[in-house]
């Protein structure tokens, strides 16, 4: 044995036990802070969670969002765990030059797989850095660079792993050119390309060497690859936030506790409020502790898989690229959320894992470190942070003021979520940035009573009158005045009314929208006519109708939507409702969702999904164009139009999958040329009324409806066509905007339903002209919440 061997083995078997016990140390500080958080079961049905994160691992099904770096992430991530061998095999190098693994060291296959994943591993890599930095803030739209989805993320710690891996692959194949010209100095018959298929035309160029000198390469370049290796767990060992390599250990975890076993996304219905890891009662909620914990207050107060995911964050910026607050420059990032609350969790958990006898003595009595005092000075997880508009990142603070105190996240950052469900849709890594965001609001919402001033007008009208705008009951069969046949309602005492749902084949759920605003009013007379059309017997419940609770829960008052839900639970489960028909995309997720939660189970459409069964029936012809006088309320210029995009709503297309249903509606109408927006399906950009967005007022950054309509007009289309009242309101505001500014003329582009131009093109025998034409309810403002 050399002298450089000998140095060789003391420095690297040094090295990987300093860096065996670091990682053995930050391992249990996992799981101790994972501990912290409140009990959830997520372990039903393993066999499908692991057939679930089989999946996704292999398949990459969360990555395939973005192709090209699925693909070289892919190769990346497989040949990080295929090569694992090759460290192994480096630590017998420094005793023996030529040493290989036993069995499969010179077993053909185990070769080729090793030289195919080094190669593709590090042409993975190489590309993945040249995204990066193709992708760079420097180069990005946006002030500082915003634009770009790796803004706000840890810029050192993503180059060091993507060195490492570099460096690694490298030597990789390195030791394997030195290998075979090793083998063909001394004249071994595994010296062919048959065991370096690879490698054996560099090998060629280092066989003028000597055995002494190729084997004290062989000694060099595994020490290197072992210091590389180790390095790498010392650092992530230290820096247990590091999130960008951390995430290929803990996504394994985190995929396979995901909330659907069959891997669907977290989204649809809301996680209920849970006290003890269990479903809040809230019948009994009398009965609660003082201190029980009503939402999010304390990072504490967040699941241990709420802890888990923040700390799985690779900080990719998928999230961030998609989400329409951010891209409309407004304080929120999911992932920068994300990352404080992992900085300030993992800050924090020190002191909440001390003894209270520790704990007695006061934070700065202990060896605490500065950032966990820090975190402990922390007077809120969410408040006023003291921002500024122009420096988002100012807007999380995971370690309070600089000078203590302050809160982790400012409230704007909070308010300004429409629950879209991009972000979540997004993560290769399954967090479930939804869930999180609603859970802190119900804190500041049924405990500290602080929530933006226009959410105060929403409550009280949904408490009074049961709808956002505080309307009376009485009116909610309004939309039906004039019609030419009877609308049966159950429970009435008219002719055509039914005293059940026996009779009839579908409950028509109006909704707040449909029967009180003007524009969604003609969306609900369009449905009705088509299914009367269309011989389908149904029947509404009229003022039995209540909200279903949607934008309360969302801006984080649980208790109202319990309220609201669990009447309209029992009005439905009374009257005998199996089948059930919705226009508005967000009663539609509540109902089939969410009522489940309350005893509520029933057979929920979306009008266009029942509409597309019926022309796909033969029960509904589309014959005619939708054009002149076709009756849609629209100006003659834009009821001439042909082309038509459509706008995905969040709640019927991320939320619950519902993509092909609109489009198939629209692609079949007569002289109707299709046009789709570039962001569009599980990309589809948010119309800004989610979250209770709908109520309050968009102060912050550049309106979200401007800007999905300017996408929509982009298209040329003459139409916008959307699936949901909220839409409606918001994309015909954002058109508003866009003739006040000149950049269309009055007319020239309208907002309808789908059910609008289905119906126009399917009514044919006086011209195209419609009930709808014939009793047009006028186009009006959006009407303000009474308050």
């Amino acid at each position: 044995m050399t002298v450089l061997q000998i140095i060789a083995i003391v420095i690297s078997l040094a090295i990987t036990v300093v860096g065996v016990a670091l990682l053995t140390k930050t391992i249990n500080h996992y799981v101790a802070t994972f501990r912290l958080g409140q009990p959830e079961y997520r372990g039903d049905d393993k066999g499908a969670r692991t057939v679930t994160l089989v999946r996704e691992f292999l398949g990459h099904t969360r990555m395939s969002r973005l192709p090209v770096v699925a693909i070289a992430h892919w190769f990346t991530m497989v040949s990080f765990g295929i090569l694992f061998f090759t460290l192994i095999n480096a630590f017998g190098q420094l005793f023996e030059p030529s040493w290989t693994l036993p069995l499969i060291g010179h077993f053909p296959p185990y070769e080729w797989i090793t030289e195919f994943f080094a190669w593709t591993g590090l042409l993975g890599i190489v590309l993945l850095m040249a995204i990066r930095q193709q992708n760079h803030p420097r180069s990005a739209a946006g002030e500082h660079g915003r634009r770009s989805r790796f803004f706000g993320s840890t810029w050192w710690q993503a180059y060091y792993v993507e060195l490492t891996i570099l460096g690694v692959t490298l030597c990789i194949l390195a030791l394997r050119v030195l290998e075979y010209a090793l083998a063909k100095v001394e004249g071994l018959d595994t010296a062919s390309a048959l065991h370096f298929p690879m490698t054996a035309w560099l090998g060629e160029s280092f066989t003028g060497l000597s055995v002494a000198a190729l084997q004290g390469a062989i000694v060099v370049i595994a020490t290197l690859k072992i210091l590389i290796s180790m390095a790498w767990m010392i650092t992530i060992a230290l820096n247990p936030t590091m999130g960008v390599a951390w995430h290929r250990f803990l996504a394994f975890f985190n995929i396979f506790w995901k909330r659907h076993a069959d891997g669907r996304t977290s989204l649809g219905e809301l996680q209920p409020i849970r006290v003890n890891g269990e479903p809040l009662d809230f019948e009994n909620v009398d009965d609660l502790d003082e201190d029980a914990a009503l939402g999010v207050g304390k990072i504490e107060d967040f699941t241990w898989k709420g802890l888990l995911d923040f700390t799985t964050c690779t900080e990719c910026g998928r999230c961030q690229s998609q989400c329409p607050a951010w891209n409309t420059d407004k304080p929120l990032s999911p992932k920068l959320l994300v990352m404080s609350l992992r900085d300030h969790a993992h800050a924090k958990a020190p002191w909440l894992q001390a003894s209270e006898e520790v704990r007695a003595k006061g934070i700065d009595a202990g060896s605490f470190s500065e950032r966990t005092k820090a975190a402990v000075a922390v007077d809120q997880l969410v408040g006023e942070t003291g921002y500024d508009i122009t420096d988002p990142l100012g807007a999380y603070q995971p370690y309070g003021a600089p000078d203590g105190g302050g809160a982790v996240i400012d409230e704007d950052v909070l308010w300004s979520c429409t629950t879209c469900g991009a972000c979540v849709e997004q993560c290769p890594v399954d967090i479930e940035h939804v869930d999180a965001i609603v859970d802190m609001r119900r804190y500041k919402n049924l405990i500290e009573s602080a929530f933006p001033s226009e959410l105060g007008g929403l409550f009280k009208n949904l408490e009074k009158n049961a709808n956002p705008w505080g309307l009376a009951p009485r009116l909610r069969m309004d939309w039906a005045k004039d019609l030419p046949f009877d609308v049966p309602q159950v429970g009435g005492s008219g002719s055509s009314d039914v005293e059940a749902l026996e009779d009839v084949d579908y409950l028509f759920w109006v909704g707040c929208a449909g029967a009180y605003e003007d524009r969604a009013k003609k969306t609900t007379r369009a449905v009705a006519e088509l299914l009367h059309l269309a011989d389908v017997r149904f029947a509404v419940l009229g003022d039995g109708e209540a909200c279903t609770g949607d934008s309360a829960r969302r801006a984080g008052n649980e208790f109202l939507f319990q309220m609201l839900a669990q009447q309209n639970v029992e009005v439905l489960n009374e009257v005998g409702a199996t089948k059930i028909v919705v226009t508005c995309a967000h009663c539609f997720n509540t109902i089939k969702n969410e009522y489940p939660q309350l005893g509520g189970t029933y057979e929920v459409l979306h009008h266009t999904q029942l509409l597309n069964r019926l022309v796909r029936e033969k029960r509904l012809t589309p014959v005619a164009r939708p054009g002149d006088g076709d009756g849609l309320g629209m100006s003659r210029a834009g009821s001439t139009g042909s082309k038509v995009t459509y706008h995905d709503p969040c709640y019927l297309g991320r939320h619950n999958q519902v993509y092909a249903p609109p489009r198939e509606l629209l692609q079949i109408l007569p002289g109707v040329e299709y046009a789709e927006m570039e962001r569009s399906g599980e990309k589809s950009f948010c119309c800004g009324a989610g979250g209770a967005r709908m109520w309050m007022e968009e102060k912050l950054g550049t309106r979200i409806n401007t800007n999905r309509t300017e996408e929509a007009l982009a298209t040329g289309a003459d139409r916008i066509a959307i699936g949901c009242p909220f839409c409606k309101v918001m994309l015909t505001d954002g058109l508003n905007a866009a003739v006040q500014e000149g950049k269309k003329a009055e007319g020239e582009v309208e907002v309808v339903d789908v059910a609008q131009m289905l119906l126009a093109a399917v009514r044919r025998g006086d011209g195209g002209a419609s009930v709808e034409q014939a009793h047009a309810v006028p186009d009006a403002p959006t009407p303000e919440p009474a308050i």
